[in-house]
């Protein structure tokens, strides 16, 4: 456990988040005294023109920063005191992590920023280190991730366009590790009418109000939409593609991640509707992985429909992975990758294993021996992603990843997902529909993004729909 002690809570956020980088999970309290009961002790003393953070270890003095100057311009003095923390923890655990100071989603905006400043690569990767004390490692992997996506985003008008999320909120069961609004499908198969029917009004809502301007790029995902049965799969589909007509968008995305919600049926049904790229994702080629963290298939069964997709017409299929997955290790993770390099997905994500606060295994990560990603579990998985003939194309990051790590995807040239990138780096308007599920809206400029959140659960979405619909038009015509 961590004491905070502050005189004020002008920084409180962003030592809180860095301190987390460090620990994960570990609880932070706030605190008036110094007292051996926490392992370490963080005082963090603001004057009018100086800034004193102390860190005490089992009660006992450790290592102290000083900061001089005006701590209320956040805009000049943010960094120097994520600097100081970072200083004080990675002195206390002899550690370093991979991006620094860094705990944001969008470490690409820096590299955009930059650009945009006339900046060289060479001089923003300098400045990731000395400015954030991330690794050129991981500065060299952002700007080229920045590079391969301004390459893509140059050939079509984002600007005057927008994307389109459906949200389905039904799985076969609920994986260990996740946190979305997700429910399992047996026990709601009597009430997919009833949100399918809500839906459908939610989408004629974003229909009507974006009339005048091009739908780009689609996303059905959830959930797992392949969940559904294959009348319901096809009349969800039927009632998107009325309002929008698939082959006038630039791509049409269904997550089908869960190889046992898929049927042959359901493929011939994605493909004769117009969807242009699906995922199928095992996270691990390991059945024990597979059984521990509630997926009901098996590796052979991921084989066995990403096939059938093939013979489906599937040109465009993407592979996600997780590294770090309870009791995994490189062995394992090396059975992953050797089984996915003889499928040749067109794209994988490799994903570093977040502890989401919501998800089963916050509650159970003590039952574990080990769990989360190592650097060389990522590099590992990344070095087979190209050899693959894939390239790295867009990156975020995550809050509760052990090891302070990313997530980035890799994909052949021409069949990246430019939605993905889109929505990454909210360069237009990603209107989101379904329980759940999040608007962002980009306001004039590009400066700043409105978000519209819609209701978790089903049943209130349900019920709810028309308040979600006023929500967003509320926002639209503020924009």
């Amino acid at each position: 456990m961590i004491g905070l002690i502050q005189n004020d809570t002008v920084y409180e956020y962003d030592i809180r988040s860095l301190i987390l980088a460090f620990m994960i999970g570990e609880k932070i309290e706030l605190t008036d005294h110094v007292d051996s009961i926490y392992d370490f002790v963080l005082d963090v003393s603001y004057k009018e023109e100086q800034m004193r953070l102390t860190l005490y270890k089992k009660g006992a003095f450790l290592k102290e920063e000083v900061l001089s100057g005006n701590y209320r311009d956040k805009k000049a003095f943010k960094n120097p005191v994520k600097k100081a923390v970072y200083r004080l923890f990675s002195y206390a655990l002899d550690k370093e992590l991979p991006w620094g100071t860094l705990t944001g989603v969008r470490p690409t905006k820096i590299v955009f920023d930059g650009l945009a400043e006339g900046k060289t690569q060479a001089q923003i990767i300098e400045d990731f280190q000395k400015d954030y004390l991330a690794s050129e490692e991981k500065a060299a992997l952002c700007t080229r991730v920045v590079e391969k996506e301004q390459g893509l985003l140059s050939h079509f008008p984002y600007e005057e366009g927008y994307s389109l999320y459906v949200g389905i909120p039904f799985c076969p069961s609920t994986c260990l590790y996740c946190s979305f609004a997700s429910y399992p499908i047996g026990a709601y198969q009597e009430y997919v009418g009833d949100y399918l029917k809500a839906l459908e009004k939610e989408a004629e809502f974003v229909r009507n109000q974006y009339q005048g301007r091009k739908l780009q790029t689609l996303y059905i995902g959830g959930g797992t939409p392949t969940a559904l049965r294959e009348e319901d799969l096809e009349r969800m589909l039927d009632a998107v593609s009325r309002r929008f007509p698939f082959e006038d968008i630039m791509e049409v995305t269904v997550e089908a991640g869960r190889p046992d919600s898929l049927t042959r049926e359901k493929l011939k049904i994605l493909s004769r509707c117009g969807v242009t790229r699906i995922s199928i994702n095992p996270q691990t080629m390991n059945d024990q992985t597979l059984r521990r963290i509630g997926r009901n298939h098996t590796a052979e069964d991921v084989k066995e429909k990403f096939y059938m997709a093939r013979e489906a017409g599937f040109d465009n299929i993407n592979m996600d992975t997780i590294c770090g997955l309870p009791e995994e290790g490189m062995k394992e993770l090396e059975q992953t990758y050797r089984a996915i390099e003889k499928m040749e997905p067109e794209s994988v994500t490799v994903h570093s294993l977040a502890v989401k606060r919501s998800s089963r295994l916050r509650q159970v990560k003590n039952e574990y021996h080990h769990y989360g990603a190592t650097p060389a579990m990522v590099a590992y998985a990344a070095e087979c992603a190209e050899k693959m003939g894939l390239e790295p194309y867009y990156l975020y990051r995550q809050k509760n990843i052990p090891g302070n790590l990313e997530n980035v995807g890799f994909a052949k040239k021409t069949k990246e997902c430019l939605y993905n990138i889109l929505i990454m780096e909210e360069l237009h308007d990603i209107i989101a529909i379904g329980a759940g599920t999040s608007t962002k809206i980009v306001n004039r400029g590009g400066h700043s993004v409105s978000r519209v959140e819609n209701l978790k659960d089903v049943f209130q979405y349900i019920a709810r729909v028309d308040e979600m619909i006023h929500r967003k038009e509320i926002k639209m015509n503020e924009k």
